[in-house]
């Protein structure tokens, strides 16, 4: 979501007369795009604001900004941290990208430039973003911003605001803008995508599935994925979409976050384990060959020793392809910070991450020996990161494929047969 969002805020600056640069000493405006997730992010962005100050004795006029989550979040305390040394000339929430050329005409002329205001309307629909840092095969499109499922870990409700969904339309345009400039990959984003829907003049709505199915519709040779889905919301409907068309691919995201019903509901995930294991028998009777991907978080509020050996079991029984895995970070402000102690030593949170990501390395070795001999189609990306001599894309189910280049070029799709794996590549060669 932050780097679809820079890409709207590029868009921005290049329409008013700015140009991107890569080369860090050239730049007259430097813009870091925060996220509030966890702790760690935001000392990140702290420390990277430290490590730019000495550049204004080079450049007087350099302008910093710090725009996102982390803007919306702290607001004005950014701006008066200059006794600490992280002076800061902008701060701009995920909702207020259109106003970023007067915003710099008033820290040009010395002034605090904030506008931190959420928007229940916003999204952006009408912004084609540039694609600034992009692989030229695989773009981003957000569908929707906001969230209101209100877990109660997080702070995106209070960093970005109502749900509200763009317009299906425009989606489809940009896709399809997107696959005639060579794309041929797609990531609708949304925090919540199975949330999003569209009600036309005529009270005629357009949700989720639907979506997908027209995106798909764009060609047979763009390949369409989503990211995130919450397990309360997935339905049949898009399950069976799914299955119904070959270019959407076969990789779902369902963050769990816990095994345990009793953490579940203390998260406020609206959700039980068993209702989770059934959304993932669903998902395995429709799409049998499906990755599955999910986020957890160990070290949660009154997490205790049997809630967390729930977490491992779940882990076992859904065998995940791939996770995202996390110690729990308490954020000020969500209703977790507020009525439940983090009370989960951090060594016990750091103990408890480690088994989980040993457990998760075991599945996503087993999950990738099982491809070894078969042949999959892979969309190239580029060089491998090791090798000019090899070549790297990513299979329907998101796997990383490193195979021998033949002359590839990115955006190419290639059959390629699996030799061998490690628990985060396949190795093969093509056909």
């Amino acid at each position: 979501m932050n780097f679809s969002d820079s890409e709207i805020v590029a868009s921005v600056m290049t329409e008013n007369n700015y140009v991107t640069t890569k080369e860090q000493n050239e730049a007259d405006v430097i813009f870091l795009n925060t996220c509030s997730i966890r702790d760690n992010a935001e000392q990140r962005v702290m420390n990277r604001l430290k490590q730019l100050q000495p550049m204004r004795k080079k450049k007087p006029g350099l302008i910093i900004g710090v725009l996102g989550c982390m803007a919306e979040r702290l607001k004005s305390s950014l701006l008066e941290e200059a006794e600490l040394g992280l002076r800061v000339d902008m701060v701009v929430g995920p909702d207020s990208y259109r106003d970023l050329p007067q915003l710099m005409l008033d820290a040009e002329s010395g002034q605090k430039a904030i506008n931190i205001i959420l928007s229940a309307e916003e999204t952006y629909a009408d912004i084609t973003p540039v694609r600034f840092a992009s692989n030229g095969v695989s773009a981003f499109i957000s569908i929707m911003r906001g969230c209101e499922n209100f877990c109660s870990y997080c702070v995106v409700p209070f960093t970005r605001g109502k749900e509200r969904s763009r317009e299906p339309q425009t989606i489809y345009i940009e896709a399809k803008q997107l696959f005639d400039s060579g794309y041929r990959e797609i990531t609708l984003l949304g925090q919540n995508v199975n949330s999003y829907v569209w009600e036309d003049s005529q009270s005629n709505k357009t949700h989720f599935p639907e979506l997908v199915a027209m995106v798909a519709t764009v060609s047979p040779l763009l390949r369409v994925r989503f990211a995130t889905s919450h397990p309360k919301d997935l339905s049949d409907k898009l399950i069976a979409t799914i299955a119904q068309y070959p270019n959407i691919c076969n990789a779902i995201h369902l963050p769990m976050q816990s095994g345990s019903t009793s953490v579940l509901s203390r998260m406020n995930r609206k959700y039980t384990i068993d209702d989770y294991m059934a959304r993932i028998a669903a998902i395995r009777t429709a799409i049998p060959d499906c990755a599955i991907s999910t986020d957890i978080i160990t070290g949660f509020s009154g997490e205790t020793d049997d809630e967390f050996a729930q977490t491992l079991k779940a882990m076992e029984q859904a065998n995940f392809d791939f996770a995202f895995m996390f110690k729990y970070s308490e954020r000020e402000g969500t209703l977790a910070a507020k009525k439940y102690p983090d009370d989960v030593p951090e060594n016990v949170k750091a103990h408890r991450l480690q088994e989980v990501i040993k457990h998760q390395q075991k599945m996503s070795l087993a999950s990738n020996k099982k491809d070894v001999g078969k042949v999959v189609e892979v969309l190239i990306e580029g060089f491998s990161k090791r090798s000019k001599q090899h070549v790297s894309g990513r299979s329907s189910h998101n796997k990383v494929v490193v195979f021998p280049d033949r002359g590839f070029a990115p955006g190419q799709y290639a059959l390629v047969k699996i030799t061998s794996c490690s628990a985060a590549t396949l190795i093969g060669e093509a056909q």
